[in-house]
């Protein structure tokens, strides 16, 4: 089903805040540097932390900024190198194999935002094999957030920027508008190849709204590891 024949159907909402949070621009290859906003991506992951099923898939709407723009920064100690899928099947095969992260060990600035808080309006859109409409994954989204129940501990961009999550309220967004720049808007897995999309993203009056789809953009194609990391 395509964005433009789809079905209206009210979109679920939720409340999310927490003290740090780090959505990083991704023309920094080594230092962390956040966007303003949460991102369509870590919006996605968060839905997906508190409630996730095969047969639906989050459509992000919007994102709501409900507190003003602070930042903060801070050096971290990380590792330089990434793990490889060749070096994953090496140790296991080899229980001898061990990777000295002290020794490769790197400090990194990170520019974050401090004391950050959303709310977020997303689409469910069920899949040919799902049970049931929308409407019974959005009511069963719900009750998990009024129970405050989730599959892992949601996160704000990096994992130890924990989020807490409540029902939505009348706050008001912030007022500020600016214009971010290429965002990531999605990853599709289902290929042979992870497959990027990118929109051109702006705040408007503390509102990022999210298009239906997103665009591939040359080299931003990368060969599938297992994971979303």
């Amino acid at each position: 089903m395509t964005p433009t024949n789809r079905p209206a159907h009210p979109p679920l909402a939720v409340e999310v805040n927490g003290p740090y949070a780090c959505f990083t621009r991704p023309e920094f290859k080594t230092e962390r540097f956040s966007y303003p906003v949460m991102t369509p991506s870590a919006a996605k992951g968060l839905l997906e932390a508190i409630f996730w099923k095969p047969e639906f898939q989050y459509r992000l709407e919007r994102i709501e900024v409900l507190r003003p723009i602070e930042w903060f920064s801070v050096r971290r100690n990380e590792v330089a190198s990434t793990t490889s899928a060749d070096w994953v099947r090496r140790a296991m095969a080899d229980p001898s194999l061990r990777y000295d992260a002290a020794h490769d060990r790197d400090q990194r600035n990170m520019v974050g935002l401090r004391d950050v808080a959303y709310r977020i309006y997303a689409h469910i859109d069920v899949r040919d094999h799902a049970d049931g409409p929308p409407a019974k994954y959005r009511d069963q989204f719900r009750r998990r957030v009024e129970r405050g129940a989730c599959f892992s501990q949601p996160f704000l961009g990096v994992r130890e920027f924990s989020a807490s999550f409540t029902k939505p309220t009348d706050r008001p967004t912030i007022t500020t508008s600016e214009d971010l720049g290429v965002m990531l808007h999605s990853i599709d897995y289902t290929g042979p190849r992870e497959t990027y999309r990118w929109f051109h993203a702006s705040l408007d009056h503390g509102i990022l709204h999210v298009p239906p789809q997103g665009a591939e953009l040359p080299g931003t194609t990368a060969g599938r590891t297992g994971g979303r990391g």
